[in-house]
């Protein structure tokens, strides 16, 4: 195997567990706001309010490893 389709391989493998890893962490965030929602009515717009920030973050760091994986698609440095 050349040191191209390792990388390319590699970038599958950024991509394909920063997805996995974004959706669970979304999916039990927002199932841990409902919990919490039911709980205490009250505090429904400041945890709501949190839930979003942090929904922005978890995407934004998914984000962050397919640009990674984009630059080493693009501009591979083993590529001789």
């Amino acid at each position: 195997m050349t040191n191209v389709a390792m990388v390319a391989l590699a970038c599958g493998f950024i991509i394909a567990f920063g997805a996995i890893g974004a959706c669970l962490g979304i999916g039990i965030m927002g199932s841990k706001y409902l919990e919490s929602a039911a709980r205490q009515p009250e505090l429904m717009n400041v945890l709501q309010t949190k839930m979003f920030l942090l929904a922005g973050l978890i995407d934004a760091a998914f984000l962050i490893g397919v640009g990674v994986a984009m630059m080493f698609a693009f501009a591979n440095p083993f590529v001789g």
